[in-house]
């Protein structure tokens, strides 16, 4: 009987390697995309195909996308009103996604966010570094929040992207699935 593999990680040299551009584009993926934008830009990534969630706000009759998943490839996206407005990376085998030279998936989350802080220090104080419930750190200027996400007994780090718009509500704009539980 084959045992199922749940906490490994793909070693960086077996995924995309993407970069960030802040606050435009993660990889191939730019805000504001439509769904099936995301899906044409990855079909040449992976052959899995992006997966929907719909929902219904009270006063509409038609469904919108809210996310989509690849769970294979290790994205998770969310939509506002069937725009791209944040990119999920799995820590354990989403692509690397690097920002200034800097790999931001699957990390030890103490260095990354040393990083973030000696970053934080050569810009305009109290803009740079904040830090949400749990001690999560985000950047101001990278549009990212370094979630964690378990690996066996380890943590790592699971970035989430966010378009310029979540900045003034960095908690709530992506929806509570965005977050780990960690």
């Amino acid at each position: 009987m084959a045992m199922f593999k749940w906490w490994d990680v793909l070693p960086d040299n077996e995924r995309q390697r993407w970069t960030l551009d802040p606050f435009v584009s993660v990889g191939p993926l730019s805000f504001g995309m439509s769904p099936d934008d995301v899906s044409q830009a990855l079909s040449d990534v992976t052959p899995e195909p992006q997966r929907h969630a719909r929902g219904w706000s009270a006063a509409e009759t038609v469904s919108r996308v809210g996310d989509g998943v690849y769970q294979e490839f290790g994205l998770k996206l969310y939509y506002r009103q069937e725009r791209l407005a944040g990119v999920v990376v799995d820590a354990l085998r989403g692509p690397q996604v690097f920002a200034e030279g800097m790999a931001l998936v699957g990390r030890v989350p103490s260095v990354l966010e040393q990083w973030m802080i000696e970053r934080a220090e050569t810009r305009e104080p109290c803009t740079e570094l904040s830090y949400m419930d749990a001690g999560v750190p985000g950047s101001g200027t990278l549009g990212v929040v370094i979630d964690v996400q378990r690996a066996g007994d380890h943590l790592l780090t699971r970035p989430v992207f966010i378009p310029p718009e979540a900045m003034d509500d960095l908690p709530h704009f992506p929806p509570a699935s965005a977050w780990s539980r960690c």
